[in-house]
């Protein structure tokens, strides 16, 4: 390729926000360049594991029928978790899913190749092992970027999907970005375990080819800020999870902070062991191999965190963004919400000729216009009540197990001397406390006003 050639656009990372950008770009006939790390799409991108019809449709169409995707899922669990009890406070299963899922359980390796293919047949070069070292400026705008492998490349517009792992350092390296702080990002860890598709079935009462997802609270991370989850794909399970890096340390994300705890002797795959050897978790993985472990940094900073989005020359899309919504584990979806929009609003610059801050402020407000910064000011306040308020996943849990250990006890004792001692069991052990801080949670959820 000649160092000298231009593009409209350079995306930064082929992961959904990207490659959402790259297709929406590409079909308008943009000339697009994809820059991704990996040897190939999806070798460095790592999920829990849910995508969702809807964000991906209106990408791609109805090619969604196409797509290498694992099980929809019918059902959706929350648990509350104490070291002897699993107890379900949320579930739901949804047979209209059947014919029109909601979401999908998914591996990466799998989907993303196809998903980068679709850009590439929409006429967008996606180049690989190529690693997108700094942002190249001329009178403070960006035209471009340096690679390690391809020299310096120019373009009208740099979307920048690179996400937030160690490697990913564009816009910080450009001072558009303040270092990330270990309360804005969680560490997480995942393993693909080998299960017989039959047995995943049996275990998770599905019928054939139906998925489901659980997500589990409490003692499944500690008590720390975080969850763990199993979803069902084919014939394999996702099993993972993680919490707040601030939780490990209390320092600024670097390579060494990944894994050390200041005061507790907790790291990622402890954490990984603790849940999978819960009575409640053990029996579901009885029997599965682990062919597969992976480890990701996600954002978490809720909507104070999002740095400025557009400038002259540049986009900024997925987790680079900040964009994550932890309540509802939802990444992939404001991810390719996020670079669809910012596709859209290249488009519309390159029709005007104007790739400057003045054309490009548009995608912000296209977002903040949308569900995407609706949901991420609704939930802003989710992550800093758990990690301030640890009785949420700690005490509050075996308050309720112990309640419905009493409930469904038959013992001789009647039910009206029952009710009896659970509320004086939560009078005594969490008294005012507790209905203040039910308060303060119906505000972080978005339930009442502030």
């Amino acid at each position: 390729m000649a160092q000298e050639e231009k593009f409209d656009a350079i995306v930064v990372g082929a992961g959904p926000a990207g490659i959402s950008a790259a297709i929406t770009m590409a079909n308008a006939g943009l000339q697009v360049v994809v820059l991704e790390r990996g040897e190939k799409a999806g070798a460095k991108n790592v999920m829990g594991g849910i995508l969702y019809r809807q964000m991906l449709e209106e990408v791609v169409d109805q090619a969604w029928k196409e797509a290498p995707i694992e099980r929809p899922i019918i059902e959706e669990q929350r648990w509350f978790m104490t070291r002897d009890a699993a107890m379900r406070v949320l579930g739901h299963k949804n047979f209209r899913h059947r014919e029109r899922p909601n979401s999908w359980s998914v591996l990466r390796a799998r989907f993303d190749p196809w998903y980068a293919g679709k850009a590439e047949a929409a006429g967008a070069l996606v180049i690989y092992e190529t690693v997108a070292e700094r942002l190249l400026r001329e009178g403070g705008k960006v035209v471009g970027v340096r690679t390690g492998r391809e020299g310096d490349l120019l373009a009208d517009v740099v979307v920048i999907c690179e996400g937030i792992g160690l490697g990913a350092r564009l816009l910080e390296k450009a001072g558009l970005k303040a270092p990330l702080k270990a309360d804005q990002v969680a560490v997480a860890v995942k393993e693909v375990m080998q299960l017989d598709a039959g047995k995943i079935e049996d275990r998770f009462n599905l019928e054939a080819g139906e998925g489901c997802s659980i997500e589990c609270f409490g003692d499944s991370t500690m008590g720390l800020s975080g969850f763990m989850f199993i979803y069902t794909n084919q014939d394999t399970l996702s099993v993972g999870g993680g919490c707040l890096l601030s939780d490990y340390n209390g320092g600024v994300i670097s390579a060494e902070d990944v894994g050390r705890s200041h005061g507790r002797p907790v790291s990622p795959n402890e954490l990984m062991e603790h849940f999978k050897n819960h009575p409640a978790i053990k029996p579901l993985l009885r029997g599965a191999e682990t062919v597969e472990y992976l480890a990701k940094l996600i954002p978490e900073g809720g909507y104070k965190a999002i740095p400025k989005l557009y400038g002259d020359g540049y986009l900024v899309c997925g987790d680079a963004a900040m964009l994550s919504n932890p309540v509802h584990r939802e990444g992939s979806n404001l991810a390719m919400a996020s670079g669809r929009i910012a596709g859209e609003i290249v488009i519309r610059a390159k029709q005007l000729g104007n790739f400057s801050e003045e054309t490009l402020w548009e995608y912000k407000g296209r977002l903040d216009h949308s569900w995407v910064m609706a949901d991420m000011k609704k939930y802003d306040g989710a992550v800093p009540l758990l990690e301030h308020n640890p009785q949420f996943l700690t005490k509050y849990p075996e308050l309720l197990d112990r309640a419905l250990e009493e409930f469904f006890k038959v013992d001789g004792l009647s039910k009206r001397e029952k009710q009896r001692r659970i509320i004086k069991m939560f009078r005594k052990e969490a008294g005012l406390r507790f209905l203040l801080d039910n308060l303060k949670a119906a505000r972080a959820m978005g339930f009442l006003p502030p």
